[in-house]
């Protein structure tokens, strides 16, 4: 009998690429034999493959052709995650704020499609109250505001903010207690930005902000009068501007201390994180 032998070096099966990499603990030579002849008469004649001296040197090249080799994966790409488009930021050629139109046409010259919405939800608010009694924000305000808010941007080709990134805030609160408490029988006394009076001499507390209100009002209704007017726009939902970083602040009220509870004043202003 003759027995031929050739090396059979281990490996473990198609690789990422056409060249597959066989590991260092298979570069020993494995064996496989063929019988010929009478088996009587048999001869056993074996082929030894010369064997490779295995160093360091020589691992350390199998592990940087298998890193290679990966970094080329062509078998795979459709398993892959596509990258997220970066967001189109859109300034306008006056100088101004974009218009809809003109974020709209960038996304279309770029290949994309405007922004889809989050999901999420939003961070609670205490409901507290003022000293005499007018009711603050509820977490129910605060999320009817920023679902509301971001439905207006992404209806308008706008990125939307994270929702985590809507929160209450107590000084834009404290102000418009201080307007709530106000004892004139005027609801407007006290309405208005930095320098507003009150008509009891009372000074005003609090920070100020976009302001909207009036019988009925909630979080989403007042984020709809804000779009609706263009300075309110520009201020509070920026459109062009980029989202990196942005949290929307808010907080409203609920009647005064001679007004119905359904009677509201709203506060909110783009800030950062």
């Amino acid at each position: 009998m003759i027995v031929g032998v050739v090396p059979f070096v281990g490996g473990g099966g198609p690789g990422l690429t056409e060249s597959a990499t066989a590991n260092s603990a298979a570069r020993s030579p494995l064996f496989a034999s063929t019988a010929t002849g009478p088996v009587e008469k048999a001869v056993d004649v074996v082929a030894v493959a010369s064997v490779e001296r295995i160093t360091e040197e020589s691992l350390a090249a199998d592990l940087r052709a298998q890193a290679k080799s990966l970094t080329s994966d062509s078998e795979h790409l459709a398993q892959k995650a596509v990258p997220k488009p970066k967001p189109i930021v859109v300034a306008s050629p006056t100088g101004g704020t974009a218009s809809v139109a003109q974020i709209r046409a960038a996304y279309a010259a770029a290949g994309q499609s405007c922004p889809g919405n989050v999901g999420g939800g939003v961070p609670g608010a205490p409901s507290r109250s003022s000293s005499q009694g007018v009711p603050g924000t509820t977490s129910g305000d605060l999320s009817s505001f920023a679902y509301a808010y971001n439905s207006i941007r992404v209806a308008n080709c706008l990125q939307p903010i994270p929702l985590s990134n809507f929160r209450w805030d107590s000084c834009m609160e404290d102000r418009l207690f201080w307007m709530a408490e106000s004892p004139s029988s005027n609801p407007l006394d006290g309405w208005g930005h930095n320098g507003t009076t009150r008509s009891d001499g009372v000074p005003a507390r609090g920070c100020d902000g976009n302001l909207a209100g009036g019988s009925g009002n909630s979080g989403a209704t007042v984020a709809s009068k804000w779009w609706e007017s263009g300075a309110h726009r520009a201020s509070l939902y920026r459109p062009g501007a980029s989202t990196a970083g942005a949290c929307i602040a808010f907080a409203m009220t609920h009647g005064g201390i001679d007004e119905p509870y359904s009677f509201t004043r709203a506060a909110a202003r783009w800030t950062y994180c």
